[in-house]
């Protein structure tokens, strides 16, 4: 299976059960790994048969900075979902992170991996 990336988008949005996380958008920091067989697009180089990474960065990117979710597992579990429904993607793995979260961490977040037979 073949991997199709984007690492590190960095969106703002808000994300927190804290009274003051549910105030003002902060820093959320997203990795996405999608799984199909790129051998057709790679044999035809035709877009047609990739994985729109940017079309996708964009979806990701919209639904984090809009979503308002409690916590970073949801958050990730609804950008999988968006992932799974992209045209022959089969297994995703999503990591949502919060910077400066908790004090002397440089990150803290979740990392999910999902797939259509889920």
């Amino acid at each position: 299976m073949d991997k199709t990336f984007i690492k590190d988008l960095l969106v703002r949005g808000i994300i927190g059960i804290r009274d003051w996380e549910r105030e003002k958008p902060q820093d959320i920091l997203i990795n996405v790994t999608v799984f199909s067989d790129t051998t057709r697009a790679a044999q035809t180089d035709d877009i047609a048969y990739c994985v729109d990474y940017s079309a996708l960065a964009k979806k990701v990117q919209t639904h984090a900075e809009t979503a308002a979710r409690l916590t970073v597992e949801a958050l990730a579990n609804d950008l999988a979902e968006i992932c799974l429904k992209e045209n022959g993607v089969r297994r995703t793995i999503v990591s949502v992170e919060k910077p400066g979260a908790v004090r002397f961490a440089k990150s803290v977040g979740v990392e999910i991996e999902r797939s259509r037979d889920d």
